[in-house]
């Protein structure tokens, strides 16, 4: 890998959990740990003192725990990029951790690889979210699991979005394939595809997953 390394700090309780990530990120390559942490207070003064390119943070901490303490990683050192690393996959906690500034979420059920390249796109500034985390991202937008049957009622949800590419955009959060919104929509499946990437290029994200999470930020789902 060229370039510089990613300078990584691991906020975790838990020691045993910690010294592992510590051992696996020292593995990597083009990835630095340069300390770690067991509660959030400890991760901010860390900061303050030398700031990384990423915090891998735990959600549930004394002291100061991973949502408080990455709402203040993002409002103090926009900087530093946190990606959560937890067991929790609940609705609740996936939105705390969001509306907090993480810039992705991954379950401890991840391989090195998987953290690794999560770390790298989080300090590059990309969103990044595993399998697991993505389904709920989708459930909670498609409570019935069933594809719509109609789309929603025309509205603009999002000024300099058209009708269309709004509806597109409702319905990609509520999890629809392009399939699936061409049925529901009544238009060619090439012609959601390309409400989809105006969409993308408009909100600024590249992909569904981004766009899941921006709608969810933005209290846009209806």
């Amino acid at each position: 890998m060229t370039g510089p390394a990613i300078r990584v700090i691991v906020a975790d309780d838990q020691q045993i959990m910690r010294e592992g990530l510590v051992a696996l990120l020292d593995l990597m390559d083009g990835i630095e740990v340069i300390g770690n942490v067991g509660n959030g207070e400890e991760a901010l003064r860390v900061i303050a003192q030398d700031p990384p390119d990423a915090v891998l943070m735990d959600l549930r901490m004394p002291v100061l725990d991973g949502i408080e303490t990455t709402r203040r990683i993002a409002a103090e050192h926009p900087g530093v990029a946190v990606l959560v690393l937890t067991t929790y996959v609940d609705d609740e906690s996936i939105a705390a951790a969001l509306h907090a500034g993480a810039k992705g979420y991954v379950t401890k059920d991840a391989g090195r690889e998987q953290i690794a390249a999560a770390l790298r796109a989080a300090a590059a500034g990309q969103i990044t979210f595993d399998a697991a985390v993505s389904q709920r991202l989708v459930a909670a937008f498609n409570h019935t699991g069933e594809p719509a049957a109609a789309p929603p009622p025309a509205r603009a949800v999002i000024p300099g979005l058209t009708t269309r590419e709004s509806e597109v955009l409702s319905l990609i959060a509520r999890g629809l394939s392009n399939a699936e919104i061409a049925a529901a929509m009544l238009i060619g499946e090439a012609t959601v595809k390309t409400h989809a990437n105006n969409v993308f290029m408009k909100i600024g994200v590249r992909n569904r997953s981004e766009a899941v999470r921006y709608v969810y930020q933005h209290g846009l789902a209806d």
